[in-house]
């Protein structure tokens, strides 16, 4: 057994960020399931989403949407929504969900909250029961990825019309209780407060069933790693990353390395060996998101890292 140091709230390894855990976690040996056909990804997961593709596909389009994560974790979509289009009023029933905004401008109308214009770089969440809506404000589309828990139902205040939905009826019911904003989940992180210090980097979200972290660095200062560094694989969770700054190298499986440029979606099944560095010259940073606050990060005995 040996102990691995920790920065703030953060583990730094010898092959780089990977997660947020309390100092001094002990680490053990332990035997891990892995299916004996390797994890693959099923439409519409792939390795890597390029933002200048999807950009590419709907040329000309103001109104559009693409699923880019969708398992029994977590799902994503794309969303451009054209100047002046306004999204009913919504509530999830027992989860948050929460946008990284890519491009234009959104105001967001949050219960509880004064309603607030957010750009490129805002990371906005809302928690349970909290109604809310948005609206493309500017004179451009904008485009935001939407991210939700696996499955995660909508709701409608009783004074909203519900769309017309393909196999879904809306019946009237009485509910109570709503989710609040903590330390750990605040409304909105603006990213380019992170970038000139006046934020610290965190985690952004914190919940039972979804995590987002922001993992920031230089690729210059980066502790060096080797052909033999697998990474680590997750038992019970898929994850996937929103590069939110400069570029991200990646080594996924046995894919051949690649990188992902801002903008870009990047997603790694469960129980699938991955392992995401810093690349290029410039900072470079990565929104990693999964399903649990303290998902268990599986990696190589130290005897196969030195090639013993």
């Amino acid at each position: 057994m040996r102990l691995r140091n920790t920065l703030l709230g953060v583990v730094a390894s010898g092959f780089g960020l990977v997660a947020i855990l309390p100092a001094q976690q002990p680490e053990t040996l332990a035997w891990a399931p892995v299916p004996v056909q390797p994890s693959t990804w099923e439409a519409p997961n792939k390795p890597i989403w390029r933002l200048a593709e999807l950009l590419a596909k709907h040329k000309g389009e103001q109104n559009w949407s693409e699923t880019v994560v969708s398992d029994a974790t977590l799902h994503a979509d794309y969303i451009s929504m054209a100047p002046g289009t306004k999204t009913p009023r919504m509530f999830h029933p027992d989860n948050r969900a929460w946008w990284i905004i890519q491009d234009g401008q959104i105001r967001f109308y949050i219960e509880g909250q004064e309603p607030f214009v957010a750009s490129k770089g805002y990371m906005v969440q809302v928690p349970y029961r909290n109604v809310f809506s948005m609206e493309t404000v500017g004179d451009k589309p904008s485009l935001r990825l939407e991210v939700n828990i696996g499955g995660a139902k909508t709701m409608y205040p009783a004074d909203e019309q519900p769309p017309a939905t393909p196999g879904i009826n809306f019946v009237k019911v009485r509910i109570s209780g709503k989710g609040t904003y903590d330390q750990g989940n605040k409304t909105y992180i603006d990213f380019s407060k992170v970038v000139d210090g006046t934020e610290k980097q965190r985690r952004f979200i914190a919940d039972d069933r979804a995590v987002a972290n922001i993992i920031r660095g230089d690729p210059k200062t980066q502790r060096p790693t080797t052909d033999a560094d697998k990474g680590h694989f997750h038992e019970e969770s898929s994850e996937f990353w929103f590069i939110l700054e400069g570029k991200i190298e990646y080594k996924i499986g046995s894919l051949p390395i690649f990188i992902a440029d801002q903008g870009d979606i990047v997603y790694a099944p469960k129980q699938m060996w991955h392992r995401a560095r810093f690349a290029g010259t410039e900072m470079a940073t990565r929104l990693a998101m999964n399903g649990y606050q303290d998902l268990l990060h599986d990696y190589q005995p130290l005897e196969e890292l030195r090639g013993k």
